[in-house]
């Protein structure tokens, strides 16, 4: 695969926030401000575990209205502070393989000028049908709901 190919199976959220970039920073790598907006409500996290390094640890515990309860485990691939974050659940910490490889995310953000920040988030599949199956569990509005949590958190940081 040539550095210049893309990938083939990804679903993506591509906005720019009205926030700064160093608070939409912020909320993704402290675990107390990525509780309060990483999954669409009436969802959420617990447990939150960032080790913002590639191979350091990426956990969370999401939590249902009805008692369900996922617990999602990963790594960071890359971190490029106050520009790109990429997870994946293909890896434990350790580099040991985890049991089913879901996708990989990949969130770029730059500053737009104006205290907002150009966001994207792209979900990396590594088949048409594991991209097809996020998409059916709502992939479009559950990540676009977490953007305007994400927007509403960061715009209030000071």
């Amino acid at each position: 695969m040539s550095s210049t190919s893309l990938p083939k199976y990804v679903l993506t959220l591509d906005r720019v926030l009205d926030a700064p970039l160093a608070n939409v920073w912020r909320c993704w790598t402290e675990s107390a401000l990525m509780e309060q907006w990483f999954c669409p409500k009436p969802w959420s996290i617990s447990d939150v575990r960032l080790d913002m390094r590639p191979g350091g640890e990426c956990f969370f515990v999401m939590h249902g209205p009805d008692g369900e309860r996922f617990e999602n485990p990963g790594v960071f691939l890359a971190v490029e502070p106050q520009r790109r974050i990429v997870t994946t659940d293909a890896f434990l910490p350790g580099w040991i393989p985890s049991e089913r490889a879901f996708m990989v995310a990949d969130v770029l953000m730059e500053d737009a000028g104006d205290g907002k920040t150009h966001y994207v988030a792209r979900a990396m599949h590594w088949s048409e049908e594991a991209m097809r199956e996020h998409e059916q569990m709502g992939f479009h509005e559950g990540w676009g709901k977490t953007a305007d949590q994400l927007e509403e958190l960061a715009k209030s940081l000071t």
